[in-house]
């Protein structure tokens, strides 16, 4: 047999993402294309379990949704309240096992959960729990406040739910699911997205408004920081059980993860892209530069940002190939690149001879950004000047990115002027953190930035980003 090569890309990944309904008869059917259209934010695996108002039924698989779920399962999938979910793994491994939505029967009654996020204190929390006699089944985090509701049950199901998450630390936009009730909660930092929407009397939960938008449904309001929403056959109910704190929404879904097409944090995404690439324009401008373009997809929009301020040409000096699967059949030992190529292709004729410059969304670990600017060289550009719309990642995120080490930053061992030699550019500037936030339009109290100025809004360990070079 051929030996396979599996192509994943280098830039950061983020947790996964939920989608629910309440109250549609093809609950299976919407959640299918909810989780279609929230697949950037996890391609391992994915899950949908529905309730029937008795019973529970799930499909859960490694790989990516349509893949996973053919037409006879949806068929299988019955029920009027699903629950939805894709995972990209920074806690627990990789394996069926750890796949969500995660379904624990307690009392005769089922119950399952989909989570984004991560909890700081997962750890503590399991090795209590197991010494009071838990037995865990995955080595996700999620399953920690399974424990803790399972283990308070007796106080009806509410007032369990809200025990368990009081002793949770970090980020979580929760989706439970009953056999007759959806719970939506998210952490009282609101550290990851999580919105309502409506499709006719049916209600539906998604981590981004994009996977609304695909469904028809219509958007209601986002899910704020530290509530918890109960849906079921008397409609929708929000309490908000805990002390009101200071909001922590993770910046980087601006930068990177979420969908332009999305409202999250009272923004739509590709307008704040759009504003990073013209701040990036007022702070390293480029007045001779020949062309401005992106490493498509996720520069897009902040290079248009920066074209249109500079009065600059906006070019596609890369060209992707969107058909690229997730296996290859190993290339040879004398095409090194291989991986690079075959997703983005320079357009020779556009930049040989040319002063480019390239607006790039981060630059984590570097390996894949120094192939892509090797190849812009190897066609010809006369210069190669880069920017990035955030600026440089010097301490990890225990909040639900997977850099959690500082080994893994490229910024944190290295100053701004050698990672310029080891990418082989002419120039490299950063987006300052006040320029990140005057595009968003907001202050400093209401996002986490600790991936870059390492002020943690939830305490960690304390020796976890510590230690890092200064610009």
């Amino acid at each position: 047999m051929a030996a396979m090569w599996r192509a994943r890309s280098q830039g950061p990944k983020e947790y996964c993402g939920v989608f629910g309904v309440y109250g549609h008869p093809e609950a299976a059917r919407l959640t299918y294309y909810g989780l279609y259209a929230l697949q950037h934010r996890g391609q391992e695996s994915a899950g949908i379990v529905t309730s029937d108002g008795k019973h529970l039924h799930q499909k859960r698989a490694m790989g990516l949704v349509p893949d996973i779920f053919s037409e006879r399962d949806l068929k299988g999938l019955k029920g009027h309240i699903a629950n939805g979910h894709v995972r990209y793994s920074t806690t627990g491994s990789s394996v069926l096992g750890n796949a969500q939505p995660f379904i624990i029967n307690y009392a005769g009654h089922g119950l399952c959960v989909g989570h984004n996020g991560n909890l700081v204190n997962a750890h503590e929390l399991r090795r209590r729990l197991e010494r009071e006699g838990s037995i865990f089944q995955t080595s996700m985090d999620s399953e920690v406040v399974m424990h803790l509701l399972a283990r308070n049950i007796h106080m009806g199901f509410e007032e369990a739910l809200v025990e368990a998450l009081s002793q949770l630390r970090g980020a979580y936009s929760f989706l439970f699911m009953t056999e007759d009730t959806l719970v939506a909660a998210r952490d009282p930092q609101g550290f990851r997205p999580l919105c309502l929407g409506a499709l006719g009397d049916a209600y539906v939960v998604a981590s981004e408004t994009c996977a609304l938008d695909l469904i028809d449904a219509r958007f209601i309001r986002e899910v704020e920081p530290g509530e918890v929403v109960f849906i079921d056959k008397n409609g929708l109910r929000s309490i908000k059980p805990f002390p009101r704190q200071r909001h922590a929404h993770c910046i980087f879904e601006f930068i990177y993860f979420a969908r332009p097409d999305s409202y999250i944090f009272g923004q739509t995404v590709y307008s704040v892209r759009r504003r990073q690439g013209a701040q990036l324009a007022e702070e390293f401008p480029h007045a001779d530069a020949d062309l401005v373009m992106p490493f498509p997809d996720s520069g897009n929009y902040a290079a248009l940002g920066y074209a249109c301020a500079a009065g600059l040409p906006f070019e596609m000096g890369m060209i992707r190939n969107h058909y690229v699967g997730r296996t290859f059949i190993q290339p040879s030992q004398d095409m090194r690149d291989f991986g690079v190529r075959v997703k983005l292709n320079p357009v020779r004729e556009l930049i040989k001879g040319k002063k480019v410059v390239i607006v790039e969304d981060s630059i984590i670990r570097g390996t894949t950004t120094m192939a892509r600017v090797q190849n812009i060289r190897n066609v010809g550009a006369s210069e190669v000047h880069m920017v990035v719309s955030c600026p440089p990642h010097r301490f990890p995120c225990h909040y639900g990115i997977d850099f959690s080490t500082k080994g893994e930053l490229i910024a944190c061992n290295h100053r701004v002027e050698d990672i310029r030699n080891m990418l082989g550019l002419d120039s490299l500037g950063y987006l300052s953190i006040e320029g990140l936030l005057e595009s968003t339009s907001a202050s400093r109290e209401g996002f986490c930035l600790a991936c870059f100025d390492g002020e943690y809004p939830v305490a960690v360990d304390e020796t976890a980003g510590k230690f890092c070079l200064e610009t």
